[in-house]
């Protein structure tokens, strides 16, 4: 099932994501704790006939619409829960919740405390192991409120993460993360963003850090992933990929790269994942960044000097395709993936 597909010239989605569109409602919250409360979005099929709005407007990114609050439409829905990158933030794929959301997903995202654009706290950060107890709990809030969001199907509940939010999907399907072993491939694999990123987050600074990293962190009722262009999968023992009990899709950006390489990240994962049920796919013109919101003209400009070299964000590979309709490719692969993978 893993075959490399390469850059594909797909200008249009598949069948299924030209499937009859619906209004989509959105929903802004918090999850309440007193250690980590929890910034939660959700898009989901609406009965509505107001108008939609621009959500979460940026000067800088294409932003999509929605209908604030508006009522769910009946019977049960798919559940797809993305998580962002490291310094991501939820509106990072809301490009891809917008579109599943249309098809007739309900899709929530969360801001990982610590290691979200607007909150760097390094206390956070280092509790990576919270980031797939995020996802838990944004599930468990979709599930136990239908009457806000519509009901969630319990057999179709995936999760899609992008770099470190690729990792957290693996780590909410079983996989297991030694940090001894993740310790010793850096001083191999030094150049690697994954080490540069695990580095400054510290997460490994002590025995029970250690311990936290290592736990199985499973939740069952996850029946699918999807991995784009993941980070820090290295320190994945070999047992528990090679044991993941979910369908994967690993999908890889193939511009070359020296801090992210495909056959260092990526296609290393899907060779030590179960070959029955795992999918890689190489999008050649793809960079990491190709996976993040569309930027608007000046954008780059605005980036470099709020956040000097911040503007590689927005900087797509010489003579690839736009990246929306490398987006659009993503959507297809994504779709097609989850309504083969789950019942």
């Amino acid at each position: 099932m893993k075959t490399a597909l390469g850059a594909l010239l797909l200008l249009g989605l598949s069948t299924s994501a030209l499937a009859d569109s619906h209004p989509i409602g959105f929903h802004r919250t918090t999850l309440a704790d007193p250690q980590r409360p929890l910034e939660m979005v959700v898009w989901y099929p609406a009965t509505t006939h107001a108008p939609a709005q621009v959500i979460d407007d940026s000067p800088v990114f294409v932003s999509a619409s929605a209908v604030r609050d508006a009522p769910p439409t009946a019977g049960e829905h798919p559940l797809v829960v993305l998580s962002h990158g490291y310094r991501g933030n939820w509106s990072n794929q809301m490009w891809l919740a917008s579109a599943l959301a249309d098809q007739g997903y309900i899709v929530a995202a969360v801001n990982h405390p610590g290691s979200t654009t607007h909150d760097r706290s390094p206390q956070a950060a280092a509790q990576l192991w919270q980031r797939p107890v995020d996802l838990r709990r944004a599930i468990e809030a979709v599930v136990a409120q239908p009457g806000k969001f519509g009901a969630v199907a319990p057999q179709r509940i995936a999760v899609v993460g992008h770099s470190l939010g690729g990792w957290t999907a693996l780590e909410i399907a079983g996989a297991r993360f030694d940090p001894e072993r993740f310790a010793e491939d850096c001083k191999a694999h030094a150049q690697l963003a994954s080490c540069n990123v695990y580095k400054q987050m510290n997460p490994a600074s002590t025995a029970q850090g250690k311990a936290d990293l290592a736990a199985d962190r499973r939740y069952k009722p996850v029946s699918a992933i999807v991995s784009l262009d993941l980070g820090l999968s290295r320190g994945m023992t070999d047992a528990s990929l090679a044991a993941l009990p979910v369908p994967t899709l690993v999908i890889a950006a193939g511009a070359p790269s020296e801090d992210l390489p495909a056959q260092l990240e990526s296609a290393d994962l899907a060779k030590r994942l179960p070959a029955a049920t795992t999918r890689y796919v190489e999008i050649n013109d793809a960079t990491h960044f190709s996976f993040t919101s569309i930027c608007k003209p000046g954008a780059i400009e605005m980036l470099e000097e709020d956040a000097p070299g911040d503007g590689v964000i927005c900087q797509d590979r010489d003579n690839a395709r736009p990246r929306e309709v490398i987006q659009q490719q993503v959507v297809a692969l994504i779709s097609d993936f989850l309504a083969a993978s789950t019942p």
